[in-house]
């Protein structure tokens, strides 16, 4: 955990596929700096790994110039995880950074102690902390976008969980699968039927192509779903999934709210839907966990990553 500064001020930093974001907030979380760059691309895995390392100095640096202060404490947020056993990146879709000690890298390169996180996890503290769930002790973050994540903090702190792995609940299986989740996916992890492969952008797309043979995007899918009886069903399919998959969540962590976030998480007809559905598959006579969209839309990963410094 890095230190405060004397005025409060923190950074955070959000490491994605397609852009690295940084965000200044004051102690109340008003911003006070926040601009964006393209993640750096380039074909061997090392020269993309040091131009990422040399984008965030110099991110960190023009932001500390534009404040006129120095060793700004700097959270990260960064989409994979630190392995416990050895302290390198593992699990990362930036697949340069798999392997790297990208903690002691970054805390060379800006000459300082840099707090690291996973990105969804950055995500659900952001909402604990001042956004959709700042009210709750227990609050389960989901991303749902080209990937399907999550995070869990209690009393707005992060937990990790033994393995480093806590709300990695996009690599369990489907539950309650029947015929009309068939056929399975094959899914990067190497595992059959992930929830990621239905819930995901693309797992959704392609689930939907083999199982009605809709040539739909993603956004077709949902954007037609009142004027095409395929996407319609698509649809009605992807919110039984997601029920499904949120139960199973709550049948286990119980929490007092769950936040979406993601790309999908903008089809505002799912807060209404899911909760409709999911009361059959949870182990409970009632259902008190609410169901939000997130606050602060594709900034809450930065906030987070800044709220990660807080001691």
């Amino acid at each position: 955990m890095t230190g405060t500064s004397p005025s409060g001020v923190r950074l955070g930093i959000d490491l994605g596929g397609t852009k690295i974001e940084i965000i200044a907030l004051d102690t109340t979380g008003h911003t006070l700096y926040q601009t964006r760059t393209p993640t750096p691309k380039h074909t061997d895995t090392q020269q993309q790994y040091q131009h990422i390392l040399n984008t965030i100095q110099s991110l960190v640096g023009d932001c500390e110039n534009h404040l006129k202060q120095k060793n700004l404490p700097v959270g990260i947020g960064m989409p994979g995880a630190v392995s416990l056993k050895t302290g390198l990146v593992k699990n990362a879709n930036t697949t340069c950074l798999i392997g790297r000690n990208f903690n002691s890298d970054l805390n060379e390169t800006l000459n300082r102690k840099v707090a690291l996180e996973n990105d969804a996890n950055c995500f659900a503290l952001s909402e604990a902390t001042d956004g959709a769930g700042q009210q709750q002790p227990c609050v389960f973050g989901v991303i749902l976008g080209t990937g399907v994540g999550g995070g869990i903090v209690v009393n707005k702190k992060v937990f990790i969980g033994a393995n480093a792995i806590a709300g990695e609940w996009g690599h369990n299986p489907m539950p309650w699968i029947n015929d009309k989740d068939l056929p399975k996916q094959t899914c990067y992890c190497g595992q059959h039927g992930c929830i990621e492969t239905y819930l995901s952008g693309p797992g959704f797309e392609k689930q939907s192509h083999m199982q009605l043979n809709t040539n739909l995007t993603c956004q077709e899918l949902f954007t037609q779903r009142h004027a095409s009886a395929s996407a319609g069903l698509a649809y009605t399919l992807y919110v039984e999934r997601l029920a499904k998959a949120l139960a199973s969540v709550i049948n286990v962590l119980d929490p007092n709210i769950i936040v979406l976030g993601g790309g999908l998480s903008n089809i505002d007809t799912l807060y209404e839907d899911i909760p409709k559905r999911w009361g059959k598959y949870i182990f409970s006579d009632e259902v008190n966990t609410k169901l939000v969209k997130n606050q602060f839309g594709d900034s809450s990963g930065v906030r987070g990553a800044a709220w990660l410094t807080k001691v």
